[in-house]
């Protein structure tokens, strides 16, 4: 008889199958659904508009956080993928936000002597005076 004998929650590889994933991923899901609907009871809440919003950001960065560890897989990947993925996540965001500052609308008003007498169509007046 071999010395080494697979324990019941392991298989013949090694790996740990105490929880099946298909599991796991069933209960984010529901958990997801809940935050969710959580997050749609705080929007009719009469609560003020900052509160509101600093509710639905958290809320999102936790489904975020949620998704991208379970769904995405990098619970069960190596440090250095999460690593990578988060490096990513920083210059997208920092990228997206230079961007964001760099286009504003209040720097986009067109200036010089040829635009000076020109008249907007008032749609366009009106988001350029915002």
């Amino acid at each position: 008889m071999s010395a080494i004998a697979a324990s019941p929650a392991q298989d013949s590889h090694g790996h740990d199958h105490g929880q099946s994933k298909f599991h796991i991923f069933v209960q984010i899901a529901m958990l997801l659904a809940v935050i969710t609907g959580i997050e749609i009871v705080v929007i009719y809440l009469p609560l003020p508009h900052l509160l509101v919003l600093g509710v639905l950001a958290v809320f999102s960065l936790v489904k975020f956080m949620l998704v991208i560890f379970i769904f995405m897989h990098l619970k069960w990947d190596k440090l250095l993928c999460t690593i990578l993925f988060f490096i990513g996540l920083v210059l997208a965001t920092g990228t997206v936000t230079a961007l964001y500052f760099l286009f504003a609308v209040g720097d986009s008003k067109p200036v010089g002597p040829a635009y000076e007498g020109a008249t907007l169509a008032p749609v366009a007046a009106h988001v350029l005076s915002v």
